[in-house]
């Protein structure tokens, strides 16, 4: 997957028609599905916005953290939803029971696999998140989307877009022994996150029209025009 949309030649679109192409898109695993996902990536960036006056790196964070579930769209592949949505993990390394449906993992051949199956697997202590494979997403898909775009986020943004539903991390800290000091810090701002993501919108709808000139000029500081996807 990783090797196939790193290719990034599926279309050349900015950030906010990626926002609207979203509205086509339905997550089965979001409980709010009453509200177009333009609302919910506002209404998590609003939240954001009015705790956190000042980092307008986060507002811009809450607007596109879920872009990249894109992929379950007819012109990205159609991906299935258990391949675009829902809770992801590490590979390489034993699957700690804090991972959603632990009990099914024993069918996954790794599970028996020595060389896999170790607290640190092929992994060194330490080692941080960026040298692990993580199960592929929407999450890792943005991520990337905005790295070889060549955003200029800081590292707190592109951690939160990259782990937000690394659930088994931020909720019930398993696979820290893999963090490095640079993730520590990182898991501050994804902590603070996850409180305006999921289960926590308003019902407070969102004057679209009202808010997009502030946002769109954060797409204008943070990326270029268009982007490869």
């Amino acid at each position: 997957m990783r090797e196939e949309y790193g290719k990034m030649d599926k279309v050349e679109m900015s950030i906010w028609e990626c926002c609207e192409l979203l509205n086509d898109v339905v997550d089965d695993s979001d409980p709010d599905l009453d509200e177009p996902q333009i609302e919910h990536l506002l209404q998590t960036a609003e939240a954001i916005r009015k705790d956190y006056p000042d980092e307008d790196w986060l507002h811009l964070t809450g607007l596109i953290h879920d872009l990249g579930k894109v992929l379950l769209h007819p012109s990205f592949g159609g991906l299935p939803q258990w391949a675009v949505v829902g809770d992801t993990f590490p590979l390489g390394c034993a699957f700690d029971e804090a991972n959603v449906h632990h009990k099914y993992f024993k069918e996954n051949p790794d599970y028996d696999n020595p060389a896999y199956n170790t607290k640190c697997g092929i992994y060194s202590e330490g080692c941080g998140l960026d040298n692990a494979l993580i199960s592929w997403g929407h999450d890792d898909y943005m991520y990337l989307v905005a790295k070889e775009n060549r955003t200029t986020l800081p590292s707190a943004a592109l951690f939160v877009i990259r782990y937000h539903s690394f659930y088994p991390l931020h909720r019930a800290g398993a696979y820290t022994h893999l963090m490095n000091e640079e993730d520590k810090e990182n898991l501050k701002w994804l902590h603070i996150f996850n409180k305006y993501d999921l289960y926590s919108k308003s019902k407070v709808r969102i004057d679209v029209e009202k808010v997009k000139p502030y946002y769109l000029s954060l797409i204008e500081k943070y990326f270029p025009e268009k982007l490869r996807w």
